[in-house]
């Protein structure tokens, strides 16, 4: 008989393979392993140290040579992370404590793991899964231990934690899909995974332990649901799914070059959001209108210093160009929060979310601003940019931007540089603050941007990556819906465009609604393009108005998302 395992949903679609579980312990290596000298195991450990690194810039320059970008920045963190001396170090003084190279690399990549855990933002909790990754491969390699091997038939890992690592060097073929005990959707397993369009499923917890190596799984990355040992005639109708999953990808593609236009003529513009310029030159498969988030901060993560001026420039310049005439819109470093920089020397902070973070940093910090506004204003000149500015709750706030940005022009004139003259000016509308101030906000901007995943966790004071409370999260919640509504009324009713950049904007029930409010653009990650303009081409503004009048009546967000599903089907 089959058992179905409930989890969270990471990525979408369905696959079928077989379970490899990947948390292999080391232990019976380590009782066989015998050690030499201190000084052979600080030999044996710094070469190592020096293959380990080797491979993964090997790998990260086939990712590269890939496309695969996104994957290339993770494992080169990874490097850093490997190289660190806060690491390295005390690997040295448990080896000298130990005697054994490979045990005192596990206890200091636990030690360390241990310090990021119990840290209070998420960036750096997420940090100890990779530091822990580090560890095992390194022990592996003074162990002799062979990485994971796979055969012809597609895998499922499996494990509470999967490497990030072991994600990366399998080929798509062969990987099914990542199954998790962790409830993360963010950790770099995930966005490794999410790069590839790997099917995962989160938030398993101790249920993972249920589930048998070489076991069948079927993983329903649509409801979050793994299916072991299913039964044949659960294999046949998820196969026939699969089926009509391909069928569906095939559909997709026919819509790339169509726009996002209901039934009666009404159209939005849907655009990505992206981290590095090569992720809007492979948004373009997807048929995205444009950039709508660039997050500028991936430029300023994994570094021992701030990125110049040039550097900067260097990247905006090739966002804008990939985006061939569209608007790019390019978020000012959203740093702080759960994404913090050693360089910056921000002091511990008891809630980061509420702290140090965004535009206080920036309004504080010219040396870091203004040469991100100098680098993005010269790099408009090779096509059409705007600037967005995140965590505004204030007028004060926008008015200093402004400011700063006015001085950065009378700057630039100054010494005789090319830079964009027409270049925009939003903010996010991220917090309850900024939403119920709109009225008063709109004077000073040119379009919102309605980044939702903040916004739902600060209206909700919901944290959406505690497995606690995480079920409290929905965009579909009434008190959001109302300030989202407010916000695109605002901009309407002063001649200025909205948009929406965050998770709620790829959902497809919500940009009917949002259509209706009158929603200017939703931008999304880009392979939920084609499904969100599959569905507003199937229906008119007409009936959206409709929809969305006697949604805004309901009283939960269960019954808003209940109600889109049967009436828009």
């Amino acid at each position: 008989m089959s058992e179905n395992i409930r989890g969270n949903i990471a990525i979408e679609g369905i696959s079928i393979g077989k379970i490899v579980k990947v948390d292999q312990s080391l232990d019976e290596y380590i009782a066989a392993y015998v050690p030499g000298g201190v000084d052979e195991e600080l030999g044996r450990l710094e070469q190592m140290i020096d293959a380990l690194s080797a491979e993964i810039d090997e790998g990260v320059e086939a990712m590269r040579e890939a496309g695969q970008e996104e994957q290339a920045e993770i494992m080169e963190a990874h490097s850093f992370l490997l190289m660190d001396p806060s690491f390295t170090d005390l690997a040295n003084d448990k080896t000298r404590e130990l005697s054994n190279a490979p045990m005192a690399v596990l206890e200091a990549a636990k030690e360390t793991a241990n310090i990021l855990a119990a840290m209070d933002d998420e960036y750096m909790r997420e940090r100890s899964q990779d530091i822990r990754d580090i560890g095992n491969r390194l022990a592996r390699m003074l162990l002799g231990v062979k990485g994971l091997e796979v055969g012809d038939e597609p895998v499922v890992l499996c494990g509470y934690e999967v490497e990030p690592s072991i994600i990366a060097n399998i080929p798509d073929e062969k990987l099914a899909g990542v199954v998790m005990g962790q409830g993360s959707t963010t950790c770099h397993a995930v966005i490794i995974a999410k790069s590839r369009a790997i099917i995962t499923i989160v938030g398993l917890a101790d249920r993972i332990d249920d589930i048998p190596d070489g076991a069948t799984a079927i993983l329903d990355g649509n409801e979050g649901v793994v299916i072991v040992d299913p039964t044949p005639q659960e294999q046949a109708d998820y196969e026939q799914r699969i089926a009509e999953q391909r069928a569906q990808l095939l559909r997709y593609d026919a819509l790339r070059d169509l726009p996002a236009e209901m039934t009666d003529g009404v159209c939005v513009r849907l655009a990505a959001n992206i981290g590095l310029p090569k992720d809007a030159q492979a948004a373009v498969k997807y048929g995205n209108q444009g950039v709508g988030l660039f997050r500028s901060e991936f430029l300023f993560m994994g570094r021992d210093s701030a990125p110049s001026e040039e550097l900067q420039y260097d990247n905006y310049k090739k966002a804008i160009m990939a985006c061939n005439g569209e608007l790019c819109v390019i978020r000012t470093m959203d740093i702080g929060g759960d994404k913090p920089l050693p360089y910056l020397h921000i002091p511990k902070e008891d809630n980061p979310f509420l702290g140090y973070r965004a535009v206080r940093i920036s309004l504080e910090r010219e040396d870091l601003f203004k040469p991100q506004l100098r680098a993005i204003l010269r790099a408009g000149v090779y096509g059409k940019v705007a600037i967005m500015v995140p965590m505004i709750t204030s007028v004060d706030e926008i008015k200093g931007v402004r400011a700063v940005l006015d001085k950065v022009r009378e700057e630039l004139t100054t010494e005789g540089m090319d830079f964009a003259k027409d270049v925009q000016l939003g903010i996010m509308v991220e917090t309850p603050a900024a939403a119920v101030m709109t009225p008063v906000l709109v004077k000073y901007v040119d379009f919102f941007s309605i980044g939702t995943n903040d916004l739902v966790q600060y209206t909700l004071a919901v944290d959406r990556i505690n497995p606690q409370v995480s079920t409290l999260y929905d965009h579909f919640h009434p008190a959001v819906l109302q300030l989202i509504q407010r916000t695109i009324k605002t901009g309407r009713d002063n001649g200025k465009w909205v948009g929406m950049c965050g998770e709620m904007a790829s959902d497809p029930y919500a940009a009917i609604i949002l259509m209706a409010m009158g929603i200017s653009e939703l931008s999304m990650s880009a392979p939920a393009i084609p499904r969100v303009k599959e569905k507003i081409r199937s229906i008119s503004m007409a009936e959206a108005k409709d929809h969305l009048a006697k949604v805004m009546l309901l009283e939960t967000g269960a019954e808003v998302r209940e109600y889109l599903k049967e009436h828009i089907g």
